[in-house]
């Protein structure tokens, strides 16, 4: 296994895992930025205000993006695992 193979793996699994977090993080990141505006005008600073709503969101967002994203993991795993014989020799 070259170094240049290794680097290859990496920068796919890197791109997986950029891939499978977006969804989620993006959406803690809107909703958040939409209680923080609220609790800005508001003067509201409660924890829990902004805590339950991204909580909520990333569920819901997990059971719409759930089965792409165990596709998109099973196929970079299958793709690994079939490469298993060029590895290693």
């Amino acid at each position: 296994m070259t170094p240049d193979t290794v680097i290859n793996i990496g920068q796919q699994a890197l791109e997986v895992t950029t891939l499978l977090a977006a969804p989620i993080l993006l959406s803690a990141l809107a909703i958040g930025l939409l209680i923080a505006m609220f609790q800005a005008a508001t003067q509201i600073n409660e924890m829990t205000l902004s805590f339950v709503p991204k909580l909520m969101i990333v569920v819901v967002v997990l059971m719409m993006t759930g089965p792409w994203m165990l596709r998109v993991i099973t196929g970079f795993t299958e793709r690994l695992v079939e490469s298993i014989p060029t590895l290693i020799g």
